[in-house]
Order: C-alpha cells, then sequence, then structure tokens
C-alpha cells in the first residue's frame, strides 16, 4: 500500500470550483481551527500572475470557495513594489493565537518572502517583507523553541545548490543566524533542488519536515515529496532524511497541467488519530489531498535514511 493514500475524488478543488475567473488552483497551504479546515490557494490569473484564493471545508476533502480572492498583490508602498508580478504559494502556521501566513512575493526585483497575518481569516495585515531576494519555501514552526521563533527556508542559489536552511527571530521581523542543513544528494530523486513544503509537525521523535525535491530527467523536471526528522530542542540538527519519496506524480491531473509532473507541498494538516492530511498542487493546476500514518513517515526516516548533506 502507498504511504499516502490519494483521496478517491481527486482532484479537490480546481477552477471549475472558483467564482471568479482563473487559470489554475494549486499549492495551498491548509490549517484546521475550530473543527473547520482553511484552504488559502494560489491561482493564475489569465494574465499569467498569481493571488491567493480562500476556501473551507468540514471533511478537510469537500471544499467550497470564497465568493472573492482573498489576498491580491499590494498596489502601494513597500509591498506595492515587491508584489508587483503577483504572489504565491502560501503556508499557514498558528502561534500564539494568529495564523501566520508566509508567501512569495514576485517582482521586477527578484522574488522575496512576505508574512502576513489573521485571526479569522475575514481580514488579512500584511507584517513585514522578511527575506531579500531570492527566496522561496519559507515556513515557520508552530512554537517558539528556546523562546525564539524559528523557520525553515531555500534561497534561490546555485552556489549551494537550492537547499534547506534554518534561520531565527526574536519577533518574526527580524531574522538571523541562518545554517544551511539539508542539501539535494547527486543522483538522487531530489537531486536538483529541494524545499520546505507545510509546517513542520511536532511528533514525539522530532520535528517532521515534508519536503519537495526535483530530479532533472531528458522530458523535463519532475516534482517529489520526501520527509525528513528534526531535533525538537535544535530543529537546526536533522535526525535523519528518508532515502525514498513519500509521493511522486502518477495520476494524470499530476502528470498533466500547467506545469507537468509536479506534486508540491504547502499544507499538512495533523489529526488526533494519528493521521495526516496532506495536500498538494497537481501540475500547477489543481489541488489534490491524501492520508498518512504519521508514524509511517517517521520511521521511513529513521528505518531507510539517507544523509542531509
Amino acid at each position: 500500500m502507498d504511504i499516502v493514500r490519494r483521496y478517491k475524488e481527486n482532484p479537490i478543488l480546481t477552477k471549475e470550483d472558483v467564482p471568479y475567473k482563473v487559470a489554475t488552483v494549486h499549492n495551498a497551504g491548509v490549517i484546521k481551527h475550530s473543527g473547520e479546515y482553511i484552504m488559502v490557494f494560489r491561482s493564475h490569473l489569465l494574465n499569467g500572475r498569481s493571488i491567493l484564493g480562500l476556501a473551507r471545508s468540514s471533511d478537510g476533502f469537500s471544499f467550497s470557495a470564497d465568493p472573492k480572492p482573498f489576498m491580491t498583490p499590494a498596489n502601494e508602498g513597500i509591498f506595492g513594489v515587491y508584489e508587483e508580478y503577483g504572489i504565491e504559494d502560501p503556508r499557514i502556521t498558528f502561534i500564539e493565537g494568529e495564523f501566520l501566513i508566509t508567501y512569495s512575493a514576485y517582482s521586477r526585483h527578484g522574488v522575496r518572502i512576505g508574512l502576513a497575518k489573521t485571526v479569522d481569516f475575514k481580514s488579512v495585515e500584511r507584517v513585514s517583507l522578511i527575506t531579500e531576494a531570492d527566496y522561496r519555501n519559507v515556513v515557520i514552526f508552530p512554537e517558539r523553541i528556546n523562546g525564539l521563533y524559528a523557520r525553515l527556508d531555500r534561497p534561490h542559489s546555485q552556489i549551494s545548490p537550492w537547499s534547506i536552511w534554518i534561520s531565527w527571530s526574536p519577533d518574526l521581523r527580524y531574522w538571523g543566524d541562518s545554517k544551511i542543513i539539508m542539501k539535494p544528494v547527486q543522483y538522487h530523486w531530489d537531486e536538483m533542488k529541494i524545499g520546505p513544503g507545510p509546517p513542520p509537525i511536532k511528533t514525539d521523535k522530532g520535528w517532521l519536515n515534508i519536503y519537495h525535491g526535483v530530479f532533472q530527467t531528458m522530458d523535463g523536471s519532475v516534482y517529489r515529496l520526501g520527509v525528513a526528522l528534526h531535533d525538537l530542542a535544535d530543529p537546526s540538527v536533522i535526525i535523519s532524511v528518508a532515502d525514498e519519496w513519500i509521493l511522486q506524480p502518477e495520476e494524470n491531473y499530476e502528470l498533466t497541467g500547467y506545469v507537468h509532473n509536479v506534486v508540491f507541498c504547502c499544507g499538512a494538516v495533523p489529526e488526533s488519530d494519528g493521521s495526516v492530511k496532506i495536500y498538494w498542487g497537481g501540475a500547477d493546476k489543481v489541488m489534490c489531498g491524501g492520508v498518512a500514518k504519521i508514524n509511517d513517515l517517521v520511521d521511513l526516516c529513521l528505518e531507510r535514511p539517507r544523509i542531509p548533506m
């Protein structure tokens, strides 16, 4: 049996489910709050630039989109400068009574990470641009560690190619003490680049990090999902990285779309029964979901590991 079991009625959200005109629905952050699943999804407009929409569900799979977008690019101030070309790939972390949303902000100056917050998903406040260019895939841990906020990120760099770093902050605005902690492995399924997916999940054996890895083939890139386990007290220490992927493009909605051969995860919801709902964009066109057992993912890291770097 596959370690991640796809929802039988995938995809769970498409452009046809959105009540305003978009070309895609993909790469969504998802969180559960007061019994309701909240999905903040990315969509391409018909000019090719991205906005963020919002959908809700009572069961985690049957989502209904709100009538209007949740966030669109700012048109003034510093956010207007750096969101000029669109906003993409949100992740959601609930911490200290607030939902923090990190997202990629695109402009003529490159891609930076924006941080926004909300308490009710009715209104949203932009907080800060928390990286310089070029950064993608920033996820914030769901609790402070030794009094500091922690994040995983992925600078867009060919010097130490597309690796995962950790950074720390006392206030969510200023980040530092950055350290590289995980790199692609040559001639491996993630040898081209890696990046963190949803916010890490706390388990009794460590922080579970669902990440994406990319492999370059003669027919283009293939995006898959893998898992790593980080030390609870110091997540800059990686206990283990699973040698095998947990999900790869196999279904038609993952093989063919806006970008072929992609499963890309920005959201995962741990449940009280020990399972985790995992959400991924299929071929940069539709949203998909599935379920895994958290212990199975942890065991895969521990029993069939590869080196972190």
